[in-house]
């Protein structure tokens, strides 16, 4: 998990979730993950689509580039939302948070944790570099 997050976190500046939008595919840019108790967490808001499709669908995958290597992750999104511990950690990671309506305080603001998370990383000739389970 550590390196996953590593790639997420440290090596790139997107990554990309897509959700199942009724029968198609539908995919969107996302930020930073968060690291809380051996835990990836991403962030959202109740009112949009994301959230609506993943409550319809919590299998998601997620993709992202470096510049030199590739990720994808399989997972299930689990909402954590009623977790205020690991809410308060996002929001001290982020210092735009609080502007954004993301505080303890606000009812839309959703929390989601990486479970059956199957993640392989590949260099640009798409030979696997390493495959994690968590």
């Amino acid at each position: 998990m550590e390196e996953t997050f590593q790639f997420l976190k440290i090596n790139t500046q997107v990554n990309y979730l897509t959700t199942i939008n009724g029968d198609k595919p539908s995919c969107r840019p996302f930020g930073d993950p968060v690291l809380f108790e051996n835990k990836i967490y991403i962030l959202t808001n109740k009112q949009k689509k994301v959230s609506k499709q993943i409550a319809e669908n919590n299998h998601v995958c997620i993709v992202a580039y470096d510049g030199e290597d590739w990720i994808r992750i399989n997972c299930a999104l689990i909402d954590d939302s009623t977790n205020v511990a690991a809410k308060q950690a996002i929001i001290d990671e982020f210092s735009w948070a609080p502007a954004a309506g993301y505080t303890l305080d606000n009812p839309d603001f959703q929390i989601f944790n990486l479970v059956n998370a199957d993640a392989t990383i590949y260099d640009e000739d798409g030979e696997v570099l390493s495959t994690h389970h968590f």
